[in-house]
């Protein structure tokens, strides 16, 4: 799984339904949600 900080919770937490996206810039990026707060989730980076 992918590990992100979430916002709401202050702590790094697994990234749930995360996806592959594309910014308006080019750089790749993961979305999804925290497991468990259902925040949702944002990291710059490829998904491995």
């Amino acid at each position: 799984m992918v590990e992100g900080y979430c916002m709401k919770c202050k702590e790094k937490r697994e990234i749930k339904d995360a996806k592959q996206v594309k910014m308006k810039n080019g750089r790749d990026a993961i979305n999804g949600v925290c497991i468990k707060c259902g925040t949702k989730m944002f990291k710059i980076g490829k998904l491995e």
